[in-house]
């Protein structure tokens, strides 16, 4: 493909990411929502316009990289013990239940493979922390006692997610499910995330020496996305998937992140937020394209809606990836209405849900058909969470008001 080809079709994804997501927002809508939409509009679906070539799915790629460094750079670890055991149960009923049954549901009741199975019971383990802090501050609840439980949780959960991507990419390059391997990648997966930040932790204390004693214009965000690239890099070469790397390293460089052992280099706030900010606009131009190449990749066209196989299968996955986040909430000990606002909270799967769909899909582990059933349930959690979440908040609130003398 030529190069002023590609150039175009680019631009028309950054546009139309803009475009769609503005459309989202306005509808009250997350933002990728839009972006995925516009990547339908783009592809085979409706225009037929781009396809995701080498080109575009490089670029994806890094802003999946990014993306996953900005959700470990707005990890928020004192959350985890504020809320205490609490987040830690809700994060592993969240993790366990849906994944559990949705692998079972699609291995006993569908017929699955056991790779396929895990993939689609991974998807429905994710909870983005993104969406959900919107939701709770939208409801000013935020610092809330649910707020801090959910939020804590939502970081243990993310990291788990993360985790279990790693062992399912694994997976799906060998073809089976190995105890020996699966150890093994286990063991690399903790050694990485105990080492990087250590390392990270040390480049950012430099580099903010660096920046103190000399003006150098665009030197933050191109030592940080080099470093992690390089984490990227040495992630892959571990047998992880490339964006544990900037989960690592956006994790080791969050504001309230802590090493015992790394003590040493205390975390300057100050500086947390001179990266963010700095580096933000990077990744808010790298991100929607990844987004955007989701809805490349999806061919509605060529899904038979009216086979039964579809909307069952699709309608089970919505049923499990609800129930399974309510059960995570109402194990814990609270409430019924506390309860059910952090089970219900957790429901949103976001931007994690995607790339556990898309890696399944750029894998050749789950078809065109379970694929679209996947990212519809992801798209469904994600755009309808935040309305029926204030709806029950709402209601519960005015019941209370009622009830007062």
């Amino acid at each position: 493909m030529e190069t002023h080809v590609i150039l175009l079709q680019l631009a028309a994804i950054l546009v139309c990411a803009r475009v769609f997501s503005l459309i989202a927002g306005r509808l009250g809508a997350p933002t990728i929502i839009g972006e995925l939409f516009a990547g339908i509009f783009l592809g085979p679906t409706v225009l037929g316009w781009i396809e995701p070539h080498s080109a575009i799915q490089l670029l994806a790629q890094i802003g999946i990289i990014l993306l996953l460094f900005e959700v470990g750079l707005s990890s928020d670890i004192s959350r985890l013990l504020k809320s205490g055991s609490r987040s830690v149960i809700v994060a592993i009923g969240g993790f366990v239940f849906p994944f559990f049954l949705g692998a079972a549901v699609s291995y006993y009741f569908f017929g699955f493979s056991p790779l396929v199975a895990m993939f689609v019971g991974g998807t429905l383990t994710a909870t983005s922390i993104g969406v959900t802090i919107r939701i709770l501050s939208d409801l000013n609840q935020h610092q809330s006692r649910e707020g801090q439980i959910v939020l804590g949780a939502a970081v243990v959960d993310d990291i788990l997610g993360v985790i279990l991507l790693t062992v399912l990419y694994e997976f799906s390059q060998s073809g089976e499910v190995s105890l020996e391997r699966l150890a093994t990648i286990t063991v690399y997966v903790f050694a990485f995330l105990s080492i990087a930040p250590m390392a990270a932790k040390l480049f950012s204390f430099l580099l903010n020496r660096f920046t103190q004693l000399y003006d150098s214009p665009g030197l933050i965000p191109v030592s940080l996305v080099s470093l992690v690239l390089v984490f990227a890099a040495i992630a892959h070469s571990l047998g992880a998937p490339e964006l544990l790397g900037g989960f690592a390293a956006g994790l080791a460089l969050s504001r309230r992140f802590f090493l015992p052992f790394g003590a040493a280099f205390k975390t300057d706030p100050q500086f947390t937020e001179k990266i963010r900010a700095e580096i933000s606009p990077i990744i808010h131009l790298f991100t929607p394209i990844f987004f955007v190449t989701v809805g490349l990749s999806l061919d509605l066209t060529s899904i038979d809606w009216g086979s039964s196989f579809f909307w069952l299968f699709s309608l089970s996955m919505l049923f499990v990836a609800v129930l399974g986040k309510l059960l995570g909430g109402w194990i814990v000990p609270e409430t019924y209405r506390s309860r059910t606002l952090i089970g219900m909270a957790m429901v949103p799967r976001g931007e994690v849900g995607l790339i556990f769909a898309e890696l399944g899909h750029v894998a050749n582990v789950l078809t065109n058909e379970v694929y679209a059933a996947m990212i519809i349930v992801v798209a469904y959690t994600t755009v309808l969470s935040p309305f029926w979440i204030k709806l029950y908040f709402n209601k519960g609130k005015g019941d209370s008001n009622n009830k007062k003398p």
